[in-house]
């Protein structure tokens, strides 16, 4: 099986925009022209040529439910005929009130206060907002750093950039632009939870909160680390005063096995930040959630000490209707289990790839399984020969991973999984 180039599929509308639409994540210069999707159903792309890819990927995470869930679909068809839009500054719908209430009630402990906004980047913001926030309210001037950890990958807005892997990320480019935070081994040994906290015996008072993506570690490598990791952290945060932020963005709404990865640590983060699968993948939407005594240190006759901000689209009712639909099906569809019996077929069928020559690990989490090589190479040819074996997956760093739709079916799966470890065997026999 070889690499040859793909025949000429593109449609006129994709010639007619080549000059206009800037892409993300790729060099415009040299990338080949993207794959051109028409339609989206279940966990399908159906392309412009009518070809149909089984999406590995659900979109960065996002389409949990699968695309055009009926019941989604229709919620938001509900919603665009009674209000698609209104602004939040000095108004209030019930999409919204009725989104936080359910937040509220199945995320952990008293993370009780949510404030939408409208994608994972500025969630994160808000949370570094709140955080330094909280330290003034409370008369302490001085918490004006964060930590994060070797291989973070948090957002693409420039306060999030800052928590990103200042070495390693793609954002490195970028490092002596960005305000200056610190990056630490993550505390996974007895000595690096040493290191920690012995960092913030020292620097504690200099610092605002603590940042981490919880179990798996996403664009820095799909990484993953134990629930222990998180109790560590939790901890050591509560000993120095420091807050503990987590970024649920990607492992929030069941990827990893539960509703929130931090249930499996047993532990309540004072921030936790979620998007992506918070909609079902079907519209924008973000929230940044606070524990009752982050939220409490704002509330003051001083209106100095409210949180002032407000994305325009925030608590968008269109984008609130999907997130009430998507819990709707958490709560009446199994997709706990589902997870499980992915998570289970995953470990199975990938497999084989542990004893590829370039391959240095394959793991599995919920609905997560990774197969990290060496080295990646011939990058754009290695995602045009999964197009052509009928899946969408897009390896990046060192990376070739899957995290599918959480209703992918068992022969769906396999399908995906054999593509997926046919292209990887083939690619990496042409790589030796």
């Amino acid at each position: 099986m070889g690499f040859d180039k793909a025949s000429d599929r593109t449609p006129a509308w994709q010639s007619a925009s080549r000059e206009h639409l800037w892409m993300p994540y790729c060099q415009m210069q040299t990338a080949p022209l993207p794959t051109p999707v028409a339609r989206t159903e279940g966990v399908f792309l159906i392309l412009s040529d009518r070809r149909r890819l089984i999406d590995g990927l659900a979109s960065w995470w996002s389409a949990c439910h699968g695309y055009n869930h009926p019941h989604i679909v229709e919620s938001m068809t509900r919603q665009l005929h009674c209000m698609p839009h209104v602004m939040m500054g000095g108004i209030q719908h019930q999409p919204a009130a009725t989104l936080a209430t359910r937040l509220a009630a199945i995320l952990p402990g008293d993370l009780n206060h949510v404030f939408f906004s409208d994608s994972g980047s500025v969630a994160v913001e808000v949370a570094m907002k709140m955080a330094i926030q909280f330290h003034r309210n409370l008369g302490d001037r001085q918490r004006t750093r964060f930590v994060s950890f070797a291989h973070a990958y948090h957002g693409d807005t420039t306060g999030a950039m800052s928590l990103c892997d200042p070495q390693r990320s793609m954002h490195a480019h970028f490092g002596d632009a960005l305000l200056q935070q610190h990056s630490l081994p993550i505390p996974d040994s007895p000595e690096r939870l040493e290191q920690f906290d012995e960092f913030l015996t020292r620097h504690g008072e200099q610092i605002a909160a603590v940042f981490i993506e919880p179990l798996v570690q996403g664009a820095g490598g799909m990484r993953f680390h134990s629930a222990d990791v998180l109790t560590e952290i939790d901890r050591s945060c509560r000993k120095h005063g420091v807050l503990w932020v987590a970024d649920e963005l990607a492992t929030g709404f069941g990827r990893t096995g539960t509703m929130f990865a931090v249930e499996q640590a047993g532990v309540v983060p004072d921030i936790i930040c979620l998007g992506k699968a918070l909609s079902g993948g079907a519209i924008g939407l973000a929230a940044t959630v606070a524990r009752d005594g982050v939220y409490q240190a704002f509330l003051s006759d001083d209106p100095s000490k409210a949180l002032m901000h407000g994305p325009t689209f925030m608590g968008n009712p269109l984008a609130c209707a999907a997130a009430n639909a998507s819990l709707d099906l958490f709560e009446t569809e199994p997709r706990l289990e589902q997870v499980s019996q992915i998570e289970s077929q995953l470990v199975t069928a990938l497999e084989p790839c542990r004893n590829l020559s370039n391959v240095v690990d394959v793991r599995c989490k919920g609905a997560i399984g990774v197969v990290q090589v060496d080295r990646l190479h011939q990058l754009d040819q290695l995602r045009q020969h999964f197009v052509d074996a009928g899946v969408w997956v897009r390896p990046f760093g060192d990376c070739i991973y899957l995290t599918p739709s959480l209703t992918i079916t068992a022969d769906e799966l396999t399908q995906l999984t054999e593509a997926f470890v046919t292209v990887t065997t083939q690619w990496s026999s042409n790589a030796s």
